[in-house]
């Protein structure tokens, strides 16, 4: 399975998903669409799904023997297994559970799903549909431009190291953190600790600014092309590339220090564009 897009929200909360390509479908974690429905914290919602999904079991009910153990990105950052269930056995399992928001939520699965099917047959809608999210939030035209930018550069790093033999999640991650300290001296979480961020849903890259984004995206291109170059094949390889890919934009960012007095990692983030937007929403 590709994991593609894999946060979304519905009313501020978080839901992480993964596309399967092969069967055309999403998968989302279940606890998360607890925590949505219940309006519990992730530890409460988890005990809540446990409970649950004993009782499911107990009664034969097929929501729970549909559901896979999928890796998705979890509070600690680590790619961990969750239970996760397609449209069709999350509408069961949201019958389980008694929730003003039922309906509401059943209709966003809908929307989602039609997204994506339009987005398979037209992926210029994908594009836009994202710069229009970041618009709502109050994101700036020319950040958004940087920040698609990096998508766009990280997508074709990703790709790259598939093609050269690194296909799981947690070396992806392994070799991202080896880019980020040598381009900023901090691992991602270490960077989103500096930021004020939490370890969950917090995206280290939205709360960058223009220079951050621009280091990164130096770090992973220059990545990309050493391991092309190089012809670098399986994970130690590739990790040499990303350590050496980051190290350019450590050295170009040490440099831009030097020459203007002012560090380029800043402790700025942009928690308050989402204050701001709740904030509005509560005054409607």
């Amino acid at each position: 399975m590709a994991d593609s897009k894999s946060i979304v929200l519905f009313e501020e909360k978080r839901v992480r998903r993964v596309w399967d390509e092969k069967t055309g479908k999403w998968y989302f974690s279940v606890v998360d669409v607890v925590a949505v429905l219940t309006d519990a914290d992730y530890q409460k919602s988890r005990k809540y799904w446990k409970v649950l999904k004993g009782r499911l079991a107990a009664e034969g009910n097929e929501s729970v023997t549909n559901c896979y153990q999928l890796k998705m990105t979890a509070e600690d950052g680590k790619m961990r297994l969750t239970d996760a269930a397609d449209t069709e056995g999350l509408l069961r399992i949201i019958q389980s559970v008694p929730s003003p928001k039922a309906e509401p939520f059943k209709r966003w699965l809908a929307k989602v799903g039609y997204e994506r099917m339009q987005e398979i047959e037209n992926p210029e809608l994908a594009t836009k549909r994202m710069h229009d999210t970041y618009l709502a939030k109050g994101y700036s035209e020319e950040w958004i431009a940087l920040r698609m930018r990096g998508i766009a550069i990280r997508e074709t790093l990703t790709d790259e190291w598939k093609k050269r033999g690194v296909d799981e999640a947690t070396d992806y991650a392994i070799l991202t953190s080896e880019i980020s300290k040598a381009a900023f001296g901090m691992t991602p979480s270490e960077y989103k600790q500096f930021k004020g961020l939490g370890r969950g849903g917090d995206n280290l890259r939205d709360h960058m600014t223009d220079l951050e984004l621009i280091f990164s995206q130096l770090g992973e291109a220059a990545t990309t092309e050493i391991a092309r170059n190089d012809d670098a094949q399986g994970f130690f390889e590739n990790k040499d590339a990303a350590i050496r890919g980051g190290k350019i934009a450590g050295d170009a960012r040490n440099n831009l220090e030097a020459q203007t007095g002012r560090r380029v990692s800043t402790k700025d983030n942009y928690k308050h564009l989402a204050e701001s937007k709740k904030r509005k929403s509560l005054k409607r």
